[in-house]
């Protein structure tokens, strides 16, 4: 069996590849047929966020069965033919959720207390106690408590964010999700709310949910005009829920007062951006999920995740179990390709 790396390898991984008697090819990918000559005839493969696992790529790839993310998001790889293909496609849920929260947290605090700003002007000599040395910067300085937070999407990683934003004082947790309940609200004491009503009444905005059709600009023009002009919003769940031209102008405009962005729709977000431009828009490279401990458990379930499927075993998280089926026909249509690939119905109970 062989599984190709799409990017660099982690020492863990390697460890359990040679273990289970895979062969490994790495290489760096910047386009598909790059992708495709790398993962030609493997049996696996490990991709990254970019968005080049398409139809054409896995259709050229005959050996292909599986792909493991590093990571939850799925969306860089074209999950409906991966699907009819058979080949599937597995995350590691919740690797990034503590990590992701926290940075989240970070942003807003970062608005809140200015900190970018302050930082600068120290280093350009300023100092509280000088007359006129901060400017308007300190009277601008906010505090959480007492304010209005917003959260769109509470799934883990928006209601571990509502754990850690609670302590801070706020007076309200307002979130919207259209496939969460009430009753799962009330567990973090958090009142689901309608897309209108968590616009118009936060005072804080943190965006926590997939890259979907029904998601896409969820902040376009539209939301920024409902939302407050002393607003603040922070972003680190995926690039598109954010109309980037509609935030600039809303920004330069003052219809919302500040942003904070771990994603952008554009990565790495190109340096003409207006965003990058704007005093009240801080933009950080992707890295809220990042740690060390998040790095060394995620590497290791990513490629558990090949090894298990590889072996007839549930991976620890399936995207597409629907490829599964297509593995029966194939099976059935296809005996000679499949016959040493193990059989998923009873394994993963489909």
């Amino acid at each position: 069996m062989k599984v190709a790396i799409q990017g660099r390898l982690h020492g863990s991984q390697r460890e359990l590849y040679e273990k289970a008697g895979i062969e490994i090819a790495e290489g760096g990918c910047r386009t598909e047929d790059d992708l495709i000559e790398l993962i030609a005839d493997a049996d696996g493969a490990q991709v990254g966020i970019m968005p080049l696992t398409s139809r054409r790529v896995m259709e050229s790839c005959p050996n292909l069965k599986v792909l493991s993310r590093f990571g939850v998001g799925v969306d860089s790889i074209d999950i409906e033919a991966a699907s009819e293909l058979g080949v599937m496609v597995c995350n590691v849920p919740g690797s990034n959720t503590t990590e992701v929260a926290d940075h989240a947290v970070s942003l807003l605090l970062s608005l809140t207390r200015r900190l970018y700003d302050a930082i600068t002007l120290t280093r350009q000599g300023a100092w509280a106690d000088k007359p006129g040395a901060m400017g308007s910067y300190t009277p601008s300085m906010r505090r959480l408590s007492g304010h209005t937070m917003g959260i769109v999407g509470f799934g883990n990683i928006g209601r571990a964010f509502a754990t850690r934003i609670r302590g801070f004082g706020v007076s309200r947790i307002l979130a919207h999700d259209p496939f969460v309940n009430q009753l799962a609200g009330d567990l973090y004491g958090v009142q689901l709310v309608d897309k209108e009503t968590l616009l118009r009444e936060s005072d804080f905005i943190t965006a926590h949910c997939s890259s979907t059709a029904d998601t896409r600009h969820f902040f376009n023009a539209n939301a920024f005009s409902q939302m407050k002009s002393t607003a603040l919003l922070v972003n680190t769940s995926r690039g598109p829920v954010v109309d980037e031209e509609a935030l600039a102008d809303a920004l330069a405009n003052g219809e919302i007062e500040a942003a904070a962005l771990d994603v952008t729709d554009v990565e790495p977000l190109p340096t003409s951006s207006r965003l990058l431009k704007l005093a009240n828009c801080y933009v950080t490279p992707h890295v809220a999920a990042v740690s060390e401990v998040f790095a060394r458990e995620t590497a290791i379930m990513q490629a558990e995740n090949i090894i298990r499927v590889l072996t007839g075993e549930k991976p620890h998280g399936l995207a597409n179990p629907e490829a599964i089926r297509s593995v029966a026909v194939m099976r059935s249509n296809e005996p000679g390709r499949w016959a040493n690939f193990p059989d998923f119905s009873i394994a993963l109970q489909v």
